[in-house]
C-alpha cells in the first residue's frame, strides 16, 4: 500500500480494512492477522499496528480474544454503518471540493447527471 503523507499512517491502514469489510474481502467474525503481520504486511512499525487495532475496537468494528487474537465484530449492521460512514465521507470530500471549486449545489447535481447518462445510467 502507498501511503499518502497528508493522513496518519494508522488512520490510511484503518481504512484499508473498512474497506476490505464493506467489499467483503474481509467478513464478520474473521479473525485479523496478528500485529507482527499485519506490519509486515503494510511495512510498518508493530507499534503502529498495535495502534490500528487498538483504534478499531475503539470503534467498535473489531474485538480481542485474549491469547486468540483480533477478530472483525460479528454484528451484520457493522457492515451497513461503515459503508455509510464511508459513502458520507466520499460525498463531503466531493462537495467540499466542488464548493472550492466554486460550483453550486444546482451545477453539482447537473454534472453528476450529465455523467451518470455518459456512464449508461450507473
Amino acid at each position: 500500500m502507498k501511503f499518502d503523507n497528508s493522513k496518519p499512517i494508522y488512520k490510511q491502514i484503518i481504512d484499508d480494512i473498512k474497506k476490505d469489510i464493506v467489499l467483503g474481502k474481509r467478513n464478520v467474525g474473521d479473525k485479523l492477522p496478528s500485529t507482527r503481520e499485519l506490519a509486515v504486511l503494510y511495512t510498518v512499525n508493530p507499534n503502529t499496528a498495535q495502534r490500528v487495532y487498538k483504534e478499531i475496537e475503539l470503534e467498535g468494528i473489531a474485538f480481542t480474544k485474549r491469547g486468540k487474537g483480533t477478530y472483525i465484530n460479528e454484528s451484520e449492521d457493522i457492515v451497513n454503518e461503515l459503508k455509510n460512514q464511508m459513502a458520507n465521507d466520499v460525498i463531503h470530500n466531493f462537495i467540499r471540493g466542488m464548493n472550492e471549486l466554486g460550483y453550486s449545489y444546482d451545477e453539482m447535481l447537473k454534472i453528476i447527471k450529465t455523467r451518470k447518462l455518459k456512464e449508461g445510467g450507473k
